[in-house]
């Protein structure tokens, strides 16, 4: 008996929180990616697909550059 397992991809993604873009990212199996496109196309947006390790995925998931900071002071 021959048996095989199934090859996995992973996917990075930017969520959308309350209707709202936003710069956090999170990863999922590619599956599952495609099965929420079909429920709500276009919601999050992906970034990367095609990851053979989960592990990888979650790193290039994290190494994204972090936003720059909001400057509080104003000049009259």
């Amino acid at each position: 008996m021959i048996t095989t397992k199934k090859s996995l991809s992973w996917v990075v993604y930017k969520m959308t929180i309350h209707g709202e873009p936003s710069e956090l990212r999170a990863v999922c199996e590619q599956v599952e990616w495609e099965a929420m496109e079909i429920a709500r196309p276009g919601y999050h947006m992906l970034m990367l697909a095609g990851i053979t390790n989960e592990g990888e995925a979650e790193r290039l998931a994290r190494s994204a550059p972090a936003p720059a900071p909001v400057s509080l002071v104003t000049t009259n």
